[in-house]
């Protein structure tokens, strides 16, 4: 089935309560044909606010755009683990960047160690960076970690990045980087990974993070939800989403969606 045949589907039981989208991609080329339609959709499923973090520098300069033009999307800026290299020549406009008034995050900041396509020195070093300019502008970091938690938790605390918090978007950790990065005072965000038959671990984990800490999120283009896996994901169906966390967690759809819209409204100072 396409996204837009989808849609309705998906967002059936959350529809009337209001949503936000804590990671999404909207400013990626798989949006290029409909991304108007994109985000009508997801307007109509009660999407509220959508934070779009940027992955480069070419990237984190189309989410500001997008940000400007749409007054539910907002705008994080930062490098991708995977182009961490970029980080040094970049820093200066990514700050500049930082400073326009529709930016509410650092990021997506991190480690990933499964792909590995910058070396680990340069992303712990990019990551760095980040913190510091964090820290400096006072803002939440946005932070990607794929097998990379030690690492990651012991740069957050050594740059002592828990005075500005943020989020672990995406999570796939186990439970005990969840308990460090929840003691640290960061939130978890989950996607669509935590819809599918063998999500055993996110769901253990879920258990532990308490209500105000957690997010939802799309990662849309990518991490469809059952029972869309492996087509286009699109900010609609974090409806989806949030359902599968409500499970998890045993609270009705319809609070875990104002919980968690809640959350992102507070950690990133959203209207």
């Amino acid at each position: 089935m396409s996204p837009r045949a989808d849609g309705a589907a998906c967002i059936g039981r959350v529809s009337t309560t209001e949503l936000s989208d804590s990671h999404a991609h909207l400013d990626f080329p798989q949006f290029d044909r409909d991304r108007a339609q994109v985000m009508e959709r997801a307007w109509r499923a009660g999407v509220v606010a959508v934070v779009n973090p940027g992955a480069d520098l070419a990237s984190s300069r189309r989410a500001c755009d997008l940000a400007a033009r749409e007054e539910r999307v907002w705008a994080a800026v930062g490098i991708h683990p995977h182009d961490a290299g970029q980080w040094a020549g970049a820093a200066e406009e990514i700050r500049r960047l930082a400073r326009g008034p529709r930016v509410v995050a650092i990021g997506e900041t991190g480690l990933d160690y499964y792909r590995m396509l910058s070396p680990a020195p340069v992303q712990q070093e990019a990551l760095a960076g980040h913190i510091a300019l964090a820290r400096e502008l006072g803002l939440p970091l946005i932070l990607h970690c794929r097998d990379a938690y030690p690492d990651m938790m012991e740069i957050l605390r050594r740059e002592k990045a828990g005075e500005v918090g943020g989020v672990l978007h995406c999570f796939s950790g186990d439970e005990e980087a969840a308990r460090r990065a929840l003691n640290m005072g960061f939130h978890l965000g989950f996607a669509g990974p935590v819809t599918f038959a063998n999500a055993h671990n996110l769901r253990r984990v879920l258990r532990v993070v308490p209500l105000d800490r957690l997010l939802v999120e799309t990662d849309c283009p990518y991490l469809a939800p059952e029972p869309w896996r492996g087509k286009r994901n699109e900010p609609a169906f974090v409806a989806r989403v949030a359902e599968a966390v409500a499970q998890a967690k045993g609270v009705p759809p319809d609070r875990l969606a104002s919980i968690t819209t809640e959350n992102a409204r507070r950690l990133f100072r959203l209207p």
